[in-house]
């Protein structure tokens, strides 16, 4: 059984940062391109941040770029998402997501994403 659990949300003021984390269980000798998505009150669920096995490939809603940096670390099947520079239009449930695939790749389709974890709040005060 996969589960994903994220960490590392809460309340910040604009400007500040905050580090989320996903601990990824089970399946751990797959690999899985990753993603995290966020959902704010009234709107659709978003794909903020992607990237790949490998670490060589990854995507960013242009909203973010130069804002905030995914990255992973294998050894330990854990996923980051570093948010720098936080606005209140950042404030939404972040989601992680695995996408369990042999090609080193990501993708921001979000039916591609096979498990999901329960969700982090983020709040961005102004």
């Amino acid at each position: 059984q996969v589960q994903l659990v994220e960490s590392g949300g809460g309340l910040v003021q604009a400007g500040g940062s905050l580090r989320l984390s996903c601990a990824v269980s089970g399946r751990t000798f797959s690999s899985y391109a990753a993603g995290w998505f966020r959902q704010a009150p009234g709107k659709e669920r978003e794909l903020v941040a992607a990237i790949s096995w490998s670490g060589l490939n990854d995507y960013y809603r242009n909203t973010v770029k130069d804002r905030f940096t995914i990255s992973r670390d294998n050894a330990k099947n854990t996923v980051y998402l570093q948010m720098n520079s936080l606005k209140p239009e950042d404030t939404a449930v972040y989601y992680c997501a695995a996408d369990f695939t042999t090609i080193d790749y990501v993708t921001s389709r979000e039916t591609e994403y096979d498990y999901w974890g329960q969700g982090t709040q983020v709040t961005v005060s102004s």
